[in-house]
């Protein structure tokens, strides 16, 4: 009889935590027939992901817990639209006016020692097309990704590239104001990109085709609603910058790429997540002492 070289088998699907993920035919139940839920996660594997990573997605991904943190992020973001836009007396509905400047949540240059400004600018927004272009993509994009990535690794890109996206302001463009949701947005899309683009010749050529195409599109209409409010609209004297999406879009392609990209590996024991995070503190604390001891905005 042939010996078994175990060293050669597949190795056991587990997740992060090192437990062993259960198949359907282990389960109970397994003979059931597929729910809402599981046809939901099946047509979300066909569309995202390469043929060789379904099962994995398949294995890992459930209801239970349901995608928390994107959806409570997106009420929290609508509740303050609805706040000022509806209960403020201004025209918020279309654009930018005072309420949202004097707001303690937006980001603005010379109240930049108040750090919190640099998280609490993603609830504030610049109008309805802004913050519907932004809970549209972040709940067609982040979902999907908590389903299977659950929400303290989607939690931890999305505000990597809040914050990426307002320390990225305030050094290239240090004198503009800050608002909207756009840096996790463009996180999200970010680690969704590079797994298209890394993915694309094991996928079907017209779906990822199609999946470039859609993020590109989007990103160049969000991209031309940006470019309008920084260098066309002025409202109250003040410029809203763009640079968070660039911001939010590389710290996705890193740290988005590393948390998405494998669905069957331990993150601590990947060298890529390492490097990721050190880059991302580096970054941090260059930002941090360039606010305070060489940005060119008023005091």
């Amino acid at each position: 009889m042939e010996a078994i070289d175990l060293e050669q088998q597949e190795p056991l699907p587990v997740e992060r935590d090192g437990r062993q993920v259960r198949n359907a035919e282990d389960q109970p139940d397994g003979g059931r027939k597929p729910g809402c839920c599981e046809k939901f996660q099946e047509t979300v594997s066909r569309w995202m992901l390469p043929e060789d990573s379904r099962s994995k997605y398949l294995e890992r991904a459930n209801c239970c817990p349901p995608p928390i943190f994107i959806i409570l992020v997106s009420i929290a973001e609508l509740a303050v639209f609805i706040y000022y836009a509806v209960w403020k007396p201004q025209k918020q509905w279309v654009t930018l006016d005072d309420a949202i400047w004097n707001s303690p949540l937006t980001y603005k240059p010379e109240d930049r020692e108040q750090a919190w400004r640099f998280i609490s600018y993603m609830f504030v927004h610049a109008g309805v097309e802004h913050i519907v272009g932004n809970l549209v993509m972040q709940l067609v994009l982040g979902i999907p990704l908590e389903l299977v990535h659950k929400g303290f690794e989607v939690g931890m890109v999305y505000m990597a590239g809040v914050l990426a996206g307002s320390l990225s302001s305030s050094i290239f463009d240090p004198l503009s104001a800050l608002v909207g949701a756009s840096g996790g947005v463009y996180a999200l899309i970010g680690g969704y990109f590079m797994n298209a683009v890394v993915n694309f010749r094991e996928m079907i050529p017209l779906l990822g085709v199609f999946r470039i195409l859609a993020i590109v599109i989007f990103v160049g209409t969000d991209f031309g609603f940006a470019f309008y409010r920084r260098f066309v609209h002025d409202e109250a004297g003040l410029k809203v910058s763009f640079v968070a999406h660039f911001g939010g879009i590389v710290a996705g392609m890193t740290i988005g790429y590393v948390f998405f990209s494998d669905y069957n590996k331990k993150l601590l024991k990947d060298p890529r997540f390492w490097i990721c995070i050190v880059g991302y503190l580096v970054f941090l604390l260059f930002a941090i002492l360039f606010n305070i001891f060489l940005s060119p905005a008023p005091e």
